[in-house]
């Protein structure tokens, strides 16, 4: 694998070094210091981030069929709705309320039958637009295929950590982007991945680079809960 200059592509051929292997293909995007921290001090990524991940960071979301990001993260991030649908992953059911006037079939929310909100989800996204995925767990592997059938094959996960290691574990996740910035915040910030012990293999398919900013593309070779 050789390191590629991320200036040297055009916006077509980035598009296309991120092409999928198979349908359907669930990615998760994460930017992260040197030294591990997926956050600022202030609690965002944002803090972290620069031009060239943002470059990244719009090239998947045009990529994208769909959206899936953790309730908490969508809060704590102060989302906005975008421009493909989102999916919102809550076993409460709780839809953020930066989320609330969004267009009728933009928003989805995968959840749990034991849900308390469940309800109050189908009333202000229609029926149709709430997933029950499991009694009191939300099943990872069951909302892929289920994505899948809706004809969003290249999926988009945007977090947050503990999502992720519970995607990790139930052996969902396809391929991990990883932006790297050079710098280094200290502290107890946390990792891209939290929670579930992991026993996971990755193979690494591209590495760019700008201004000493490092953008992986790491495909999972086998993945398990430790």
């Amino acid at each position: 694998m050789e390191l590629r200059r991320l200036a040297d592509l055009s916006d077509d051929e980035l598009a296309a070094a991120y092409t999928p292997e198979r349908e359907p293909w669930l990615r998760v995007n994460f930017v992260s210091t040197v030294d591990g921290a997926a956050q600022g001090s202030d609690g965002l990524s944002g803090t972290i981030n620069n031009d060239a991940d943002k470059r990244v960071f719009d090239a998947l979301r045009r990529r994208a069929d769909c959206l899936v990001v953790g309730a908490g993260t969508l809060r704590s991030e102060e989302y906005d709705v975008p421009a493909l649908p989102l999916v919102v992953v809550s076993r409460s059911a709780d839809l953020p309320p930066t989320l609330a006037d969004a267009p009728r079939g933009r928003i989805l929310m995968a959840t749990v039958a034991s849900s308390d909100g469940l309800a109050a989800a189908r009333e202000a996204l229609g029926e149709e637009n709430v997933l029950v995925l499991g009694d009191d767990e939300i099943d990872l592997a069951l909302l892929k295929s289920e994505l899948g059938d809706r004809g969003w094959t290249e999926q988009l996960c945007e977090g947050g950590p503990s999502l992720f290691a519970d995607m990790l574990a139930a052996g969902v996740v396809d391929e991990l982007c990883l932006t790297i910035v050079p710098m280094l915040t200290g502290g107890d910030a946390v990792r891209i991945a939290t929670g579930a012990d992991l026993d996971v293999a990755l193979r690494p398919a591209l590495l760019l680079e700008q201004d000493g900013t490092l953008l992986g593309r790491w495909l999972v070779e086998a993945q398990g809960a430790g």
